[in-house]
């Protein structure tokens, strides 16, 4: 790592970026989080890390004086974002970075809180294909933001429909971290959950929320061990929905071929155990999930929802059905359940493509690069140009 005086004296290498992640859970964007810090350090950037001082990021975090905990009750938290203000002006990064959208609101009343001359840089990772919403808050925090980094092309082209100026937009894809996943030990989910032995595993790791269609995988798991009896199912995940997805199970008659684990910290490790992996998704930014299923080699079955076709390339690397479409999912699922030639063709070409595509570290590279252009633009408030985001 170079010298304070080293990075002043080489404008790029003296990019300090300060990333604010709100979320006591773990998720797909907590681990981009976690991984463009610690890409960036590899670099030999400096990174600072907010996050909850309670959550699982937080956990994962290397200890050190680069990692500060706030705890945020809300977007409105004026507490939380005065304590910021004060990072801020103690660490007076030139970036910083929200990672998730409370942290957008954090970030956007601590900046003028924290009266720094010049302001630092602020940039949004945007990873959920979700509109933003139109009330006044949502529109003044969005407009402060000067570069909306997007996890896909769907979700830039839903940001620029909602009143996002193009050029304050640029794609950066999720990452994976190859060697983290090769060097993953693997469980023998069968003996782990307490499942038939040789029964064949379709799995999900997701939160357990609306948008990630689950019970359209429960009702596609209905269809499939209709045709393939010993099929297990295996949903890996916590979330608002798992009352109502038990009941379903249990109404459904499905409880001795849906298992729900709730959260698992070895999730990447029951992953490595599946046959198949399912996403049944309603809308998604990217699903970075799916990254760590290439990786593996796993064959994939998953919607067409928002920016999964950027990842997914139907009968190439996946099979992609329609959203909402149980009888689709499950005649997919049962194709390939029967067919274990095309499971390993899937597999491999996915393994191939995700390691030429979506390395991690193409993902940093692309993040750094995206700071410098901004380092080259004038500020927002240089500009004139104030509108909101929709």
């Amino acid at each position: 790592m170079r010298t304070d005086q080293q990075h002043a004296d080489d404008p790029e290498r003296s990019m300090f970026s300060l990333h604010v992640d709100t979320a006591k859970t773990w998720r797909g964007g907590q681990n981009q989080t976690l991984l463009t810090v610690l890409g960036l350090r590899a670099l030999g950037y400096r990174a600072a890390l907010v996050a909850h001082p309670n959550g699982e990021l937080t956990r994962r975090a290397a200890e050190g004086p680069d990692l500060i905990p706030i705890a945020t009750g809300g977007e409105m938290d004026l507490r939380a974002a005065w304590k910021l203000s004060r990072v801020l002006r103690m660490f007076r990064p030139s970036i910083v970075h929200a990672q998730d959208a409370h942290a957008v609101a954090m970030v956007a009343l601590a900046r003028p809180l924290a009266r720094l001359d010049p302001s630092p840089r602020f940039v949004v990772s945007r990873r959920v294909d979700f509109h933003i919403r139109q009330n006044a808050f949502s529109r003044w925090k969005y407009s402060q933001v000067e570069l909306f980094l997007c996890a896909s092309t769907a979700i830039q082209h839903m940001l620029i429909g909602d009143g996002v100026a193009a050029e304050r937009t640029t794609v950066v894809h999720d990452g994976v971290d190859l060697e983290r996943v090769a060097a993953t030990p693997g469980l023998d989910v069968h003996r782990e959950l307490w499942l038939p032995t040789g029964a064949p595993l379709v799995g999900n790791v997701a939160a357990l929320v609306p948008h990630k269609g689950h019970k359209f995988l429960v009702q596609a798991a209905a269809r499939v061990v209709r045709q393939v009896p010993d099929a297990r199912f295996v949903i890996v995940g916590e979330g608002e929905l798992h009352a109502a997805l038990r009941r379903q199970i249990r109404t459904s008659q499905l409880e001795r071929h849906v298992v729900l684990t709730g959260f698992r910290p070895d999730a990447l490790s029951l992953q490595k155990g599946f046959d198949l992996f399912a996403m049944s998704s309603v809308t998604e930014g990217m699903g970075s999930v799916l990254l760590d299923a290439m990786a593996i080699g796993q064959p994939i079955v998953a919607t067409r929802a928002g920016g999964i076709p950027e990842v997914i390339s139907d009968g190439r690397t996946g099979v992609l059905v329609p959203p909402r479409d149980a009888d689709a999912l499950a005649v997919a699922i049962t194709r390939l359940l029967r067919n274990g030639a095309e499971r390993a063709r899937l597999g491999a070409t996915a393994q191939e493509h995700v390691q030429r595509t979506f390395r991690v570290e193409q993902m940093v590279q692309r993040t750094h690069d995206a700071y410098v252009r901004l380092a080259d633009t004038p500020p927002v408030a240089d500009t004139g140009r104030h509108a909101g985001a929709g």
